[in-house]
């Protein structure tokens, strides 16, 4: 019983941290656009061989 005094607690504390992590991502505009980076990794390549056939 007495390491529930101790895991609550720490439970706590980690899940205060994780919503402070989370409001800190939030503020800091980590979550505005969730489309651009999905789509950005397929035409970051083709940018690139674009740019190699010109050559």
């Amino acid at each position: 019983m007495s390491v529930v005094y101790v895991l609550v607690p720490l439970g706590l504390l980690l899940s205060g941290c994780a919503l402070l992590a989370f409001l800190w991502a939030v503020r800091r505009g980590q979550m505005d656009d969730t489309q651009t980076p999905a789509i950005r990794m397929l035409f970051s390549d083709e940018e690139k061989l674009s740019k190699d056939h010109e050559l």
